[in-house]
């Protein structure tokens, strides 16, 4: 933890969301400023004076599928067998995969926006269309349009990208809103890629549920990433987890799996091992601070910039402002 980090002392730390632009204030990538658990940087300091920077051991991945399948039990009560979890790349490598492996030829990726950018701009260089969802107030927040969702798979949709805890709004859905999906979702014969890489960071009151789990449906047409990347700030170690949830899918990815497993970096394998296995405690810290940051900043933008729309988040470390109702009162003076 780092209470008292100036913006220079960051920018002094040398990473890419204070130096990437530097004239800006750093609010434009989902990385935190809170360091990692200490019992990561013990793994990855074991790791390196053993000299293990070479390929992915066998030993070591299974260490991590089974600290995975561990965090997802007891964290969000799915109970998934450690060898239906995979170390992969990242998410956006997860999403390549379940593309081009569980979708239907040709079809189109439905993205509910707002949405991270990489999930519109890079199917288009796999040669897959996207069919854009905006998201629809609701009594919670932001939410899918049902009946929005039943035409863009209407219109030629494969695959919807379902990201929950929703980055940028932070929104995080009820069992009731993700098995609603699911029913569309089957109707239409359409898989889900459920990115659920800010899982982690769920606000006291609020309760993550890993999509595949709420009903049979939703397991049979789900593949789901995730990662101890954004809640333990270990993205440029390169690991996600691809998680598959049913027997014809595990059947399906089991001969795909060694190849694609290559892409994940053994310090990252270790360093996800660490987090779900030990870095528990730290990161209910993390997430009361966290917490305690979501009301000073609710609170200082209600005191001084009323006319800036902001839902707290259930979930992320992220703010997202609606600053159309500030820019049309400037405009009426």
């Amino acid at each position: 933890m780092h209470p008292n980090l100036t913006p220079d002392d960051l920018r002094r730390l040398g990473g890419l969301k204070w130096t990437g632009i530097p004239s800006a204030i750093a609010a434009w990538v989902a990385e935190s400023d809170l360091g990692t658990a200490p019992a990561v940087t013990a793994a990855l300091h074991d790791a390196v004076d053993r000299g293990m920077t070479g390929y992915l051991p066998p030993a070591v991945d299974a260490a991590m599928r089974a600290a995975c399948a561990d965090w997802q039990r007891e964290r969000f009560g799915w109970s998934v067998p450690d060898a239906w979890v995979s170390p992969v790349a990242d998410v956006v490598e997860a999403l390549r995969l379940t593309v081009e492996h569980f979708s239907r030829s040709g079809s189109a990726l439905i993205v509910p926006t707002p949405a991270y950018m990489p999930f519109l701009t890079t199917p288009l260089t796999w040669g897959r269309q996207v069919i854009q969802l905006p998201m629809v107030p609701g009594p919670d927040g932001p939410t899918i349009d049902l009946v929005a969702l039943d035409r863009a798979f209407t219109d030629g949709g494969g695959v919807l990208t379902l990201v929950n805890p929703h980055n940028p709004t932070g929104r995080v859905m009820s069992s009731a809103e993700l098995a609603a999906i699911a029913e569309v979702v089957e109707h239409h014969g359409g898989r889900v890629f459920a990115d659920e890489v800010h899982a982690p960071l769920v606000h006291a009151g609020h309760r993550h549920v890993p999509y595949a789990s709420v009903s049979p449906l939703a397991a049979g047409h789900t593949v789901t990433a995730t990662s101890a990347s954004k809640g333990w700030n270990v993205a440029g170690l390169k690991c996600a987890q691809l998680i598959v949830s049913n027997d014809a899918d595990a059947a399906a990815w089991a001969p795909l799996r060694e190849a694609a497993s290559h892409g994940a970096s053994t310090l990252g394998v270790i360093a996800n091992t660490a987090a779900y296995a030990h870095g528990g405690a730290w990161l209910d810290g993390m997430l009361r601070e966290l917490g305690e940051n979501v009301r000073t900043f609710t609170a200082e933008l209600a005191a001084h910039a009323p006319a800036i729309g902001f839902t707290p988040p259930a979930g992320t470390y992220l703010a997202w402002l609606d600053l159309r109702p500030a820019l049309a009162e400037l405009g009426d003076q």
